[in-house]
């Protein structure tokens, strides 16, 4: 018995061993992502006829619209699905950002740096998700200084940069310039490197851009306009046709570019396609008709079934502008072209659900750190000064205006307050100040952490401070009538981009509160 058991034994491991040689070995496991980390890139065709480019710039700090109005266009998880689903295609899909595109201002209040460092982390994160292949440095990605802009691991172009991608059968060259002669040398260099288009991305506003290539031939491809003027400039897509197409983004991430290269037999320079003018001039009907649902989908007071029913028709109407924005172009021709083409981000578009989710943790995160910001190191607005009036909120008004209050409390000015929390975007710095009575003015509302009973567009929201007049009623101390420029001052193009002071106006007046009052 004693000898059995180590023959057996050894038979056993024998079997092992043979059954082991036998199976074939599991393949390895596949890392799993660390949060914020690109995904592993697919192999590129190296003989793919064509590839597709998106570009975006001027984003601003943007991660997605206010929401303040109806089909608000942009966001940073519709943009990452355009580009994700592009992908799924057979040919190569390359993401470039033009810059201006981290932070929105140029200089920054001490209690907004937690939430803009947070947001800029936040579409690092998603342009890292997006496989952004390069995007170019300019002065509103330096807000926070080098060292916080690199350590966002991006992938840089500095000014009079070039970077040179693999696309398919053809290399793209990326160039990054403040003039005509730097998008002749950077595209000098860009095709001695290999690249047979070449993007020059102009760190510049779109007439300086159009100047530039109008003064002496670039020798690039096409030109994007990464700049703009203003915060409200950009507030359209641009293309201006000629030997150089010159591009301009609507801003604030409301619309990619979309540029498709079409490899022919005949390696040489790309011109642009022609083909898809009849396609061009069905998106152009199509976008006529949704300006006109949207001027009327944002009426004051449009009755819901047929707003609901216009909406409808509107999403109709996005969908077939998007087949017919993301249709590919026909491939395999004699010569190299290519065709530009804007992708607005409209409100009925899908999302991509890791980019959403990284938009969903900024919006947890931003709140608490204000708030938490506000409570260590808020001051109080200053107090206003000698002879002028100081806010007292609507419970003064209320003493000599009762009844003014059923109109008001009628209105969504009274429920703005409520907006903000039904969204949980009640402590973000971008959105409290038109949704808040006084703020940031003196004798008014400077800290997050004590807008109780301020909340809301309150009576002197649009008539003023009410100190002095309600010490000593009188027209001469107070705004009796508000003009459009108090309002405009929220109701911009941005926020309120269909309002009109003649339309809007009836909407907050009534018995008591201003009803008998001409409206020209």
């Amino acid at each position: 018995m004693r000898r059995l058991v180590p023959a057996l034994l050894l038979l056993a491991v024998l079997g092992a061993c043979w059954r082991k040689a036998q199976s074939p070995e599991p393949p390895p496991s596949t890392p799993k992502e660390a949060p914020g980390q690109s995904a592993p890139e697919r192999p590129q065709d190296t003989t793919a006829p064509g590839a597709v480019l998106f570009i975006s710039a001027d984003l601003r700090g943007y991660l997605g619209p206010c929401g303040c109005s109806e089909n608000m266009r942009g966001g940073i998880a519709r943009a990452a699905f355009q580009v994700r689903e592009a992908g799924k295609g057979t040919l190569p899909v390359l993401y470039v950002d033009g810059g201006e595109s981290l932070f929105g201002s140029p200089t920054l209040k001490p209690e907004q740096v937690p939430q803009e460092e947070r947001k800029a982390r936040a579409l690092a994160e998603v342009f890292k998700d997006m496989g952004l292949a390069v995007r170019a440095v300019s002065e509103l990605d330096n807000v926070r200084g080098a060292t916080f802009r690199q350590g966002l691991g991006l992938p840089e172009l500095p000014t009079g940069g070039v970077k040179v991608l693999a696309a398919g059968a053809r290399e793209v060259g990326v160039v990054s310039a403040s003039d005509a002669a730097g998008l002749q040398r950077g595209d000098a260099q860009a095709r001695a490197q290999g690249a047979a288009f070449v993007v020059g991305l102009f760190q510049g506003t779109l007439p300086e851009a159009q100047n530039a290539v109008a003064s002496a031939g670039p020798g690039v491809d096409l030109v994007v306009a990464t700049h703009t003027a203003s915060e409200f400039d950009g507030e359209q897509n641009t293309l201006t046709r000629g030997a150089v197409p010159v591009v301009g983004l609507q801003s604030k991430g409301r619309s990619l570019l979309r540029v498709d290269l079409a490899y022919g037999a005949t390696p040489g320079r790309f011109t642009p396609q022609r083909s898809g003018q009849e396609a061009e001039k069905e998106v152009a009907s199509i976008e006529r008709r949704m300006a006109l649902l949207d001027t009327e989908i944002n009426l004051p007071g449009v009755d819901p079934q047929l707003k609901a029913l216009k909406q409808q028709k509107r999403a109709e109407l996005v969908e077939r502008r998007q087949a017919l924005l993301t249709a590919p172009v026909a491939t395999g021709g004699d010569t190299d072209t290519f065709t530009v083409r804007f992708v607005p981000l409209e409100s009925t578009l899908p999302s991509d659900p890791a980019a959403e989710a990284v938009v969903k943790a900024y919006d947890a995160d931003v709140g608490k750190m204000n708030l938490e910001w506000a409570r260590e190191h808020g001051q109080d607005c200053p107090a206003p000064a000698k002879g002028e009036a100081a806010f007292v909120g609507n419970a003064s008004c209320a003493e000599c205006h009762e009844e003014s209050f059923p109109v008001w409390k009628a209105t969504k000015h009274h429920q703005s307050w409520k907006t903000l929390e039904e969204v949980g975007k009640q402590y973000h710095l971008n959105c409290t100040g038109c949704h808040v009575t006084g703020w940031e003015r003196p004798g008014g509302v400077c800290r997050l952490d004590k807008t109780a009973g301020r909340e809301s567009v309150g009576c002197e929201s649009c008539h003023g401070p009410g100190s002095r007049h309600a010490e000593d009623p009188s027209p001469n101390n107070i705004v009796a009538r508000p003009g459009e420029a108090v309002c405009v001052t929220c109701h911009n193009r941005e926020n309120s981009p269909h309002f009109d002071f003649a339309t809007y106006l009836p909407r907050v007046l009534g018995p008591g509160h201003g009803a008998s009052r001409e409206v020209k």
